[in-house]
């Protein structure tokens, strides 16, 4: 009975505490988690849990899920465990934290399942959920197809994280900012690498990455940063052309890459530095800051400009795009401004096709009726609506939807199907209406007897709620009438999602809409916002780094530390 009692007890340990209290604690290893000794040590020490911090090992003990037993988190017999007391605000700020960080990683989980959602519906053809459709784009605005149906995916996850994290940028918060970007890298790397290289995307986030390693001023970063700038460099130079020949084609001798150029030169003369690479710091620094001068828009053209009717950054920005020429600059603000009118004009047109998509119904893929191979039907005397139910069930196979609009028995049997698809949306009309007007107050009975548009129903039936001797007497009189909606479509249920709906609403699909229409808002369609740079701080920094190199003495060799 004594062996057994002591293998029972193998667990008890004595752990050996001081600081707020000194003492000897006796607990169970297997049992006790470190919720359950910051309470005993606060208990000993007369004060709050909160305001007890544990360290072991030179470790602070942290709760964590509150699970983990003591002997699963390596303490033994005899450990020392030091309990220091901290003040009230210094307990709740570590709670705060806590907290805080826990809530910034749910967020960041929410951006990347965001954009994947996203990418996942806008890419392949299938009918999207909402009124708008994501699509790539190049330096012209024009649409461009990557590669295979992974490869658009990724690229267009890519664009998306990178574009929310330089809204991040933007509010300072770099270190959210790299969590994003290394999450768009890592859609980026989904594709195909010869794709990858016929866009600048990669190399612009491979500097914005360095930009926040730089704004963050930690120094662990330095060999990494090299290899990304040498990456980004190679990858500019690939897609921009020698001198950036190409993109001076794209962009009609605008000068847009300017500003990117002259960060990628700051960072390059910073890592270098930070290198005892002397020398080639000054280089860099030097080309930087000759950039930087050609980029400070002078008073008396940002003035002329705004005496034009351009708002101030407007003007700046294509003074900057520009060289300074003012004549260049206020042709860039007119075809900007035609290319936004273009760019609304196909929105418009885009977001009214979608509507008419929704109407047709998805494949049996859930695709969207192609409406170009519609378009080619209806031109050759198909009536529209029964040759995109054609196409629908063919999965836009224009030839075989040609076959079954030509046969005469499927013919019928198509007509058949959308009469009656046509005959459910008004019985779902006339039911939707019913129920509203019972909601107000009306007996199901004189409800289902009104007709004609919901606002004579409702009319008829007020008159009949009104004390009237001769429309008393009628009260048994039928109406056969059912009620019409003007829309044509009250809902629809999953039968419809088989056969062809009006629109799409899957419910197995749980939407974060917030997050989602966050990262749409930051998708500006803007081809030249990655180029669109305020330099005031990379100003300071070429001041800062090149005064270091004045004060070192060097002679401009690089050092052989």
């Amino acid at each position: 009975m004594e062996s057994e009692a002591s293998s029972k007890n193998t667990s008890m340990a004595k752990l050996k505490i001081a600081g707020s209290w000194s003492g000897a604690l006796e607990v169970d290893l297997d049992v006790w988690t470190i919720p359950m000794l910051r309470e005993e040590v606060a208990r000993r020490s007369n004060c709050r849990p909160e305001s007890i911090k544990l360290i072991c090992g030179g470790k602070v003990l942290k709760d964590g899920e509150g699970n983990d037993k003591l002997s699963e988190l390596g303490i033994k017999n005899n450990g020392k465990i030091l309990a220091s007391r901290v003040g009230a605000d210094e307990g709740k700020s570590m709670k705060e934290a806590f907290l805080a960080e826990e809530e910034r990683s749910r967020r960041l989980a929410r951006i990347k399942a965001a954009a994947v959602a996203l990418a996942e519906r806008h890419v392949d053809g299938s009918l999207p959920m909402e009124d708008f459709n994501i699509e790539l784009e190049d330096q012209s605005g024009k649409k461009v197809h990557l590669g295979s149906e992974t490869d658009q995916r990724g690229v267009m996850m890519g664009m998306m994280l990178h574009a929310n994290a330089k809204r991040l940028i933007k509010q300072q918060k770099y270190k959210d900012a790299l969590d994003v970007l290394s999450m768009g890298e890592e859609a980026f790397s989904l594709c195909d690498p010869k794709v990858i290289e016929m866009i600048d995307n990669i190399p612009i986030l491979q500097i914005d990455t360095v930009w926040c390693y730089f704004m963050l001023k930690d120094i662990t970063w330095l060999s990494m940063a090299g290899e990304r700038l040498a990456k980004a460099r190679q990858g500019i130079e690939r897609t921009h052309g020698k001198d950036s020949s190409r993109i001076r084609i794209l962009q009609g001798g605008s000068y847009p890459e300017l500003a990117l150029h002259l960060r990628l030169e700051l960072l390059e003369g910073v890592v270098a530095y930070h290198s005892h690479q002397f020398e080639k710091s000054r280089k860099a620094l030097n080309s930087a800051q000759d950039k930087f001068l050609q980029l400070q828009v002078s008073d008396e053209a940002l003035s002329l400009l705004i005496s034009m009717g351009y708002k101030e950054r407007e003007a700046k920005r294509a003074l900057r795009m520009n060289n300074q020429n003012v004549e260049n600059a206020v042709e860039f603000l007119i075809q900007e401004k035609l290319k936004k009118a273009q760019k609304r004009e196909e929105d418009i047109r885009r977001r009214n096709e979608i509507m008419e998509q929704k109407r047709y119904g998805m494949t049996p893929l859930k695709k969207a009726v192609d409406l170009e191979r519609l378009n080619e039907l209806v031109s050759i005397g198909f009536e529209k609506e029964l040759a995109a139910e054609a196409l629908r069930r063919s999965e836009n196979d224009t030839q075989k939807a040609l076959d079954d609009l030509t046969n005469p028995e499927t013919n019928s049997s198509i007509q058949l199907y959308i009469e009656s698809k046509k005959k459910k949306r008004l019985r779902q009309a006339a039911d939707a209406a019913i129920e509203e007007l019972i909601s107000m107050g009306f007996e199901r009975s004189r409800a289902v007897r009104s007709s004609g548009t919901k606002e004579q129903a409702l009319n008829l039936l007020i008159e009949e709620s009104m004390p009237n001797p001769t429309t008393e007497a009628n009260d048994g009189t039928a109406f056969d009438s059912t009620l019409h909606s003007s829309t044509g479509s009250a809902g629809v249920n999953n039968e419809d999602m088989v056969e062809g709906p009006l629109h799409i609403n899957d419910t197995t699909e749980e939407r974060d809409m917030e997050m989602e229409d966050a990262i749409v808002q930051e998708i500006t369609g803007d081809s030249l916002s990655d180029y669109d740079i305020e330099v005031t701080k990379e100003g300071e920094a070429i001041a800062e780094y090149l005064a270091l190199l004045t004060s070192t003495g060097n002679s401009g060799k690089d050092s052989t530390q």
